[in-house]
Order: structure tokens, then sequence, then C-alpha cells
């Protein structure tokens, strides 16, 4: 595309240590005729959407509808092959693959370093944002208390099951009070109780003024969301419109 929108300039940040425990959001997240095109296939195509602050947003398909791809370019860790996404009149793509600070992801990979504890791994986000090492520290304590796992912060990660990770890495996105949060399937390794506590815990995020996004399969986080999208073969449409309906 040559229309000239893909040269908006990105500034740079100065407020790295600054953690909100409200926010005003600087506008939607949005994204403009977005497509991408690996070896031939189109993954995405023409995607336009705004995902507003203040709600949950569920996004939901089959396996390979293009959900996780949507999440990377969302939060600018990859370029489309059209069109853009932006936040706050920026692009999210700022050329290097990384995300810019607004952004926090919870991975569906967890991106833990297993031979890091619990705490560490968690403690080292804040104080990439320019926390002290004692202030991260204890901000990291509160985040994994606040997901039920207090008492593992000394545990190397490698030593913890798949739902305690999912966990962490849940207090590493949420420790940062990002004002975007991308989750890829945060709750797919979690028992009932602890699934719905993430919930709250994502709701709690978005009544702070977040634009909060969480890729799922499951139906409860779906039905739980405020607001519900639907990706079939790399494009959106309505669940009556998809051969993937939410729990039917």
């Amino acid at each position: 595309m040559t229309d000239g929108r893909h040269t908006l300039d990105i500034e740079p940040d100065d407020e790295r240590g600054h953690m909100p425990d409200h926010l005003t959001a600087a506008g939607d997240l949005e994204l403009a005729d977005v497509s991408l095109n690996i070896a031939g296939r189109w993954v995405l195509e023409r995607l336009t959407l705004a995902i507003r602050p203040g709600e949950v947003t569920a996004l939901a398909g089959p396996s390979g509808s293009g959900k996780t791809t949507l999440l990377s370019i969302a939060g600018g860790i990859l370029k489309p092959t059209t069109g853009f996404a932006s936040y706050a009149g920026q692009h999210m793509w700022q050329g290097d693959g990384d995300p810019r600070h607004e952004v926090a992801f919870v991975l569906q990979v967890y991106g833990l370093v297993p031979i890091l504890s619990a705490r560490e791994n968690v403690a080292i986000a804040l104080r990439a944002r320019g926390l002290r090492p004692d202030e991260a520290d204890e901000r990291a304590d509160a985040e994994l208390t606040r997901f039920h796992i207090g008492d593992l912060g000394d545990r190397q990660v490698e030593e913890l099951s798949g739902g305690q990770m999912q966990r962490v890495a849940c207090a590493r996105a949420f420790a940062v009070a990002p004002e975007i949060l991308l989750a890829d399937e945060p709750t797919s390794e979690l028992d009932e109780g602890n699934r719905e506590h993430v919930m709250d815990q994502l709701r709690a995020e978005a009544a702070r003024g977040a634009i909060v996004v969480v890729a799922t399969h499951d139906p409860a986080v779906v039905d739980a969301a405020d607001r519900k999208l639907v990706l079939d073969e790399g494009r959106l449409v309505s669940a009556d419109e998809s051969s993937y309906v939410t729990g039917r």
C-alpha cells in the first residue's frame, strides 16, 4: 500500500518507570486493511477493526484461523503484508519486532526463562521499565500473590507445572500495568476455579482502562467476555457465518 499511512512516526518512550493503577486510554487499538501472506498463503485477509479500551474482547476461532497471528500484528511483533495496526496515532510495528512499551503479552508458550525463579521472571519485566530491583521484587511478589502463586516466588520456572507457569506468565504481563494487554490462550492449562480467577483479573484490567484481547478456544472465556470476535480462515466473520461456533 502506498497511501502514506505507513510513515507515522513513533515517539520515544519517556515513562518507562510509571506503573499506573488507573489510566486514560489513548484511543482504540486499530487494524486497518491488515493482511498477511506467508509462502503464498493468505493467513489473514483484509481485516479492519477497532478494539476498544475498558472491555474484554474475546477472539475465537478454530486452530489455524489466525488468532495468534492477529495478536502478533496488533501487538507490533509481526509486520503485516498489507495494512497496519496503530494505537494513539502511531504504528504498532516499529521495524524491529519488539512491542511498544504500552503492550504486554501473555504468550501461549509462556515465554518464561526456565532457569530463573518465578519472582525473577516477573521482576525482569519491571526492571526493564525502570523500577529499582527492590521495587521490582516487591511488585513481582504482589502479582504472583494476585494469581494465587505467591508461595512459588523462589521456585525455578522449570520446576513448575503448566498451570503454574501460565499464571507466572499472567503475573509478568499484568505487573507492568499495560495500556494494551494481549493474552493468547491464558487459561488453557487451568482448572475451572483458576480460569475464573484469571478472567476476573482480565476484567479488572479492562476496568482500569486497558485494552484487553484474549485469544481462546474456551467457550466459557468467550461467554465471559464483553465483546466476541470470530476468525475463520483468516477472516473476521459473525458466529452465524462461521463453521466454528463457540460452545456448539
